[in-house]
């Protein structure tokens, strides 16, 4: 075989992802990474946290990707006061049988949309390691299996807005990306007043179509797994995390699943565009929203105004890139 030569068909993967933009750009403006980079969460079986103010669309955004998907959706308000029982589900008394049944909770669907997540305390936080890591839930000694795909999109507002909560390490390593979602410019704002000013009839949401199926999901998921990436990228992707370990700037290093994850998402970014192979471009792509939360700033760093941003574009940088 030609060493050039595509050796996955991955046509029918990029059309789907283009029909995706194009249902999700309908109601959408602007907004491109976000929606890429949720796209490649989808393709490498991951969660995404979504951070951003209030109004810039991060929950319907969210809501419009499961709609191209025809799978089961389900939506969760954080709040204050909400118990891990509210999540996962709780034992039911059944009088007929007298018996106790388990009741499931909302978190019991393909994708989940869990909105501000920030908002509730670490006792409902900690309900969430579990599914989010083994596609499983444990209630009184018994486990549930969640059905594929299974996949947490999750929003939240800045940690420094009133009345959140900062996650807990453990849970935020278990997103795959951590999306940060800006104000849009000028011009966007313009076409997104434009088009809520001639939308009259129904609702955003109601424009968009179903794309994917779970088949296809599953059969693309297998695609992006087989594509390839040379010896040298992968030595590349294990010196971008072994120097979060090693630099002066950073209190908490990246863990070997940070690693996978690039390696994962790389794929997935290199599948979105066409191509049945990593390149160098593709990890540079992916390497921050991997990072920015699974790594930690000394105080003095913070103190100083930087951010994890910073920091991992100095260490791309400071790493000879692989040809």
């Amino acid at each position: 075989m030609n060493e050039f030569e595509a050796r996955t068909d991955l046509s029918q993967l990029r059309d789907a992802v283009d029909q995706v933009k194009t249902e999700i750009g309908k109601v959408i403006v602007g907004q491109e990474e976000m929606i890429e980079l949720l796209l490649a969460a989808i393709l490498a079986d991951g969660h995404a946290l979504i951070e951003g103010v209030p109004g810039v669309a991060k929950t319907l955004t969210a809501k419009l990707i499961a709609k191209t998907v025809s799978v089961g959706f389900s939506r969760i308000q954080f709040t204050p006061d909400l118990m891990p029982s509210d999540v996962l589900g709780t034992q039911v008394f059944n009088q007929k049988s007298s018996e106790f049944q388990f009741k499931q909770g909302p978190i019991f669907s393909n994708i989940v949309l869990i909105d501000e997540i920030n908002r509730s305390p670490a006792k409902t936080q900690a309900a969430l390691f579990e599914v989010m890591e083994e596609r499983q839930v444990t209630v009184d000694g018994t486990t549930y299996l969640m059905d594929a795909p299974f996949l947490v999109l999750a929003t939240q507002n800045p940690i420094d807005q009133e009345g959140t909560y900062r996650l807990p390490e453990a849970q935020l390593d278990r997103f795959l990306f951590k999306i940060d979602v800006k104000y849009p410019n000028l011009d966007e704002e313009i076409q997104i007043l434009t088009q809520a000013h001639s939308r009259t009839s129904h609702t955003a949401i109601e424009e968009v179509s179903p794309v994917l199926t779970v088949e296809q999901i599953a059969q693309y998921r297998q695609q992006v797994k087989a594509l390839r990436v040379d010896a040298s990228l992968i030595r590349y992707i294990a010196q971008i995390t072994n120097n979060t370990r090693n630099s002066l700037s950073l209190s908490l290093g990246a863990s070997p699943r940070a690693s996978l994850a690039i390696l994962n998402t790389a794929k997935a970014i290199a599948a979105i565009r066409g191509r049945d192979f990593v390149t160098p471009e593709d990890i540079k792509r992916v390497t921050i929203p991997v990072l920015r939360h699974r790594v930690m700033l000394t105080p003095e760093r913070e103190m100083e105004g930087v951010i994890a941003d910073d920091i991992i574009k100095q260490i791309l940088d400071g790493i000879e890139v692989p040809r």
